[in-house]
């Protein structure tokens, strides 16, 4: 399945979660129901993905941990927040240089509607 397919079975699972839960909880909740969500939904989802951070020759396992990958290809990163800002941004483009993937998905469940949380990142 290629990224434009597996994003559209994400964000459908993600609104199924915010028309569930609503705004207002943690980001861990979210993110475990997601997990749930998308494992139902039969695609393969590591959860806290370790992102190790290789400078020069040195590798430092203590990097980043992505908050969702998808069937190897596609990083969700879950926030609760107001709005987002660059950083959140930045976050996600450096898990796809990291990481080689393609396609990140910022998701922000702390919005009303949840498709106004959703920004979609290219590497």
């Amino acid at each position: 399945m290629i990224e434009n397919e597996l994003s559209t079975i994400i964000i459908g699972c993600a609104i199924e979660v915010h028309k569930q839960l609503g705004p207002g909880l943690l980001e861990s909740a979210y993110q475990e129901c997601l997990f749930y969500e998308l494992k139902s939904a039969g695609l393969k989802v590591q959860k806290e993905k370790l992102m190790p951070i290789v400078y020069k020759e040195v590798k430092l396992d203590h990097g980043y941990r992505i908050d969702l990958l998808v069937e190897d290809k596609v990083v969700i990163e879950i926030k609760t927040v107001d709005s987002f800002v660059d950083v959140h941004t930045a976050q996600v483009l450096t898990y796809l240089k990291l990481g080689n993937y393609k396609l990140g998905l910022l998701l922000n469940f702390q919005t009303a509607i949840l498709k106004n949380g959703i920004k979609r990142l290219i590497n």
